[in-house]
């Protein structure tokens, strides 16, 4: 009970004082029945007692449905010898099975008492609504009037039944109220109905003849079956068949009570959409029976890292979801997300084999994200699928990975227009080396001049020609332009390099290199003149096709270099076995070296590694003279950023390498010589 939130606890401890109120009041002054056979009510008692005892357990609403005969036979004594002798018997019975099942002290007692209170309002609507006090059971039976107040007696026995337990079970799970009623209220209706509806049968038979009582079990045990038949059919409807877990039905139903609830209560919800990644291998591999136990697996683990009356749901396939109602704030939801890859990260053994099973995991927040359930799944699903590209645990959703804007699938048109338009140019930022100050070489970086846009940033097109296909038509474009440019400096007295950014369709296109060599040859730039850029998380994303694509690309002489070390999730142990030659410090450690000691020591610390593993080291982001120098004091070889120079045209690059060759460079004199530069978002 202490793990109960307090609103919980509280109302247990209610419905505890309750019961005690309601015995006082009306089952100690209400005199049992006297014209009933001893031994029609033991039978009845012993048959309440075995329908407690040998519950059927259905795996229905949140909490599971537990069907028992013991409120029919509990409801006959009420009707055949008042509610005390009822109210004693179903509660001594409830406490019996639930020592039995070792369900803690206060479930025992809450369930006792939630069954003494239904008793009593049973009991008062029977008092309220019968003949006179002195008709017999069997004449009271017999009569319109007391049926008709037996069967409200039973509808009263029922609302308070499902109501009590309904908002114990909403303030346990903080669940919206009428969520849980809306849910769980089909499921008791059908079962309670045909139990309470033999009661008023079992006391007319038991009077007329005890030896008949037993005989009722055979109608009884029918109308069990059907009720059991039919909340099969119900649970079918809204469940997947395979892990027991609910459907993509249920799942959206749960999205839109936690967003109601959230609404009303001023909290937030999340939802998470989950994909297995590499299951299709598995089914290919080791066939789909084996695919089949691991989804039932996925089901109770992922259910063991979230809390009570949060719904974890199999929307198909091998994709699954997650409803996170009530949450105080949006870290918590990053906190289960967490826990849930964890939790997939747990090998399983099947068949001898420890399987091993990851999972990409996609994140929407209620209200920040979306006001609706479409919308917040649409969002989700975005951010599983930049999860699964970047191969993260998981994302939470920003609308800048959201490639399906309006403004971004308008660009989808265009960008094969603007292609052969001529609407791409490529802006060159120099690399210079941290000792000389001398240029060493520049980087290409492809810029799209929109006719009623403006410059479009690349983090706006380039996701979209990845998924489009036209990234290696612009790869090409950058390529060509660049060994042409570096065909230039040289024939000007500038023998540098030049860096191109590769994206990862590129890097594991197996056609690339020849593309490469063939450029190489048409423009006569020497190999090693040309520098391909690759990142971490490229590298990781398929680490054995990306380092074939390497050693092919390093045997046609050119150089290659890891861009944006540190973001990654890569090592330099696991680089040094890479043909690579150069890695670039990522800005976010250098901008601010010189006054966060920690970016410091990491920058020297890994620039001293590098060197050991034969790396040149370049640091990206330097904008002061304080940073040039403290890098040099360090032995980084190579840097670029404002400090040098922003990124400009071709024709002003060539500009600032004539006027500029061996000098330092500041940022107020890249200021002064190009006051016209194109504004751009980066350092890079």
């Amino acid at each position: 009970m202490n793990r109960l939130p307090a609103s919980a606890s509280r109302y247990i401890v209610g419905v505890y004082a309750a019961a005690v109120a309601a015995v006082v009041w009306f089952l100690l002054p209400h005199a049992p029945l006297a014209d009933v056979e001893p031994e029609v009510l033991l039978l009845l008692a012993v048959f309440t007692l075995l329908g407690e005892l040998r519950p059927i357990n259905a795996p229905l609403g949140r909490e599971g449905l537990e069907l028992t005969t013991s409120n029919t036979f509990a409801f006959a004594i009420l009707l055949a010898a008042g509610p005390a002798l009822a109210a004693l018997t179903l509660a001594a019975s409830a406490m019996v099975a639930d020592v039995v099942a070792r369900k803690s002290w206060w479930k025992v007692l809450f369930n006792a008492a939630q069954y003494v209170l239904c008793i009593v309002a049973a009991g008062v609507t029977v008092d309220l609504l019968k003949g006179p006090v002195d008709e017999s059971t069997t004449t009271m039976l017999s009569s319109n009037r007391a049926l008709f107040a037996a069967i409200a007696a039973a509808l009263v026995f029922f609302v308070t039944n499902v109501s009590i337990t309904g908002v114990a079970l909403a303030l346990a799970q903080r669940l919206p109220l009428l969520s849980v009623f809306r849910e769980d209220f089909a499921y008791q209706t059908i079962a309670n109905t045909a139990l309470l509806a033999l009661a008023p049968v079992a006391v007319v038979v038991g009077n007329a003849n005890v030896l008949l009582l037993p005989l009722l079990l055979v109608p009884l045990g029918v109308a069990y079956r059907s009720a059991t038949v039919s909340l099969e059919k119900e649970h079918q409807a809204r469940h997947d068949s395979l892990t027991g877990l609910p459907n993509r039905l249920l799942f959206r139903q749960r999205t839109d009570d936690a967003i109601q609830a959230a609404s009303r209560q001023g909290t937030i919800a999340a939802i998470m959409l989950i994909d297995l990644d590499r299951f299709k291998e598995v089914n290919d591999t080791l066939g789909h029976h084996v695919g089949d136990r691991i989804l039932q697996w996925v089901g109770p683990r992922l259910q063991e890292a979230v809390r009570p009356g949060d719904t974890v749901a199999r929307l198909g396939g091998d994709e699954f979801g997650v409803v996170l109602p009530g949450l105080p704030n949006v870290q918590t939801a990053i906190d289960v997300a967490g826990r849930l890859h964890e939790a997939l990260s747990q090998p399983i053994k099947i068949d001898g084999l420890s399987l091993s099973t990851t999972g990409s995991i996609g994140v929407s927040i209620y209200p920040e994200h979306g006001a609706d359930v479409d919308t917040l799944m649409q969002r989700a699903d975005v951010a599983m699928y930049v999860a699964k590209d970047t191969h993260q645990p998981s994302v939470t959703y920003h609308p800048s990975l959201d490639h399906n804007s309006p403004s971004r699938l308008a660009l989808v048109g265009e960008l094969q227009t603007a292609l052969e338009a001529g609407q791409f140019v490529v802006h060159y930022q120099p690399k210079v080396s941290v000792e000389t100050q001398a240029a060493t070489g520049a980087e290409a970086l492809i810029r799209w001049e929109h006719p009623r846009q403006g410059v479009v940033p690349p983090s706006d097109f380039i996701p979209i020609a990845e998924q489009t296909g036209l990234i290696h038509a612009l790869t090409a474009f950058v390529i060509g332009q660049a060994l042409g440019e570096c065909k230039r400096w040289a024939a000007n007295g500038h023998d540098i390099s030049v860096a191109v950014n590769l994206s990862p369709r590129t890097l594991l296109d197996p056609e690339f290199p020849a593309f490469v060599a063939e450029q190489l040859e048409v423009t006569g730039v020497q190999p090693h003149r040309l520098v391909l850029e690759i990142t971490e998380t490229m590298i990781m994303a398929d680490p054995e096709r990306s380092r074939q694509g390497l050693v092919e690309l390093r045997r046609l002489g050119v150089r290659l270099s890891v861009d944006d070390y540190g973001t990654g999730h890569s090592s330099l142990s696991y680089l040094k076995q890479l043909p690579i030659n150069e890695m670039k410090i990522d800005k976010s450690f250098i901008t601010n070296m010189t006054e966060d000691h920690s970016d410091a020591v990491i920058t020297r610390s890994t620039v001293d590694l590098a060197h050991r593993l034969g790396l040149t080291v370049v640091a990206e982001g330097v904008e002061t003279a304080e940073t040039s120098r403290l890098l040099a004091s360090i032995g980084c070889d190579e840097a670029q950023g404002y400090y040098f120079s922003r990124p400009v045209p071709a024709a002003s690059f060539l500009a600032w390498l004539d006027r500029n060759s061996g000098r330092a460079w500041s940022l107020d004199d890249a200021d002064a010589a190009f006051p016209a530069v194109i504004p751009v978002r980066s350092n890079t």
